[in-house]
């Protein structure tokens, strides 16, 4: 697998501000089939930092119903993989200077 088609988005959150600052943590969206050894990998080139430690959870899918002039629209949003990086002591990505 190409470390381009790795990381999908950054996941920008309250939750995920606050580990950020707190404890240098940073999640993204990621492909559903990288591994581990792959993500670190792709974090690591793309914004030149350390990586510590990686932790990986399939977030599955949700239905969704609402309501509307023709009745109830079903839907499933679908599932993706999200992983949480910790970065060496010192370390940070700028996310927000886009």
């Amino acid at each position: 697998m190409k470390l381009a088609d790795v990381l999908v988005r950054p996941v920008i959150t309250e939750k995920v501000n606050s580990q950020m600052e707190k404890s240098g943590r940073y999640t993204f969206e990621v492909d559903k089939k990288a591994n581990k050894l792959e993500i670190k990998k792709a974090v690591e080139e793309f914004y030149g930092v350390k990586v510590t430690d990686v932790n990986t959870v399939v977030v599955p899918g949700k239905l969704k119903n609402r309501f509307t002039k023709q009745g109830f629209l079903t839907g499933v949003k679908p599932s993706y993989k999200k992983a949480t990086v910790t970065l060496a002591e010192g370390e940070s990505i700028d996310l927000f200077s886009m």
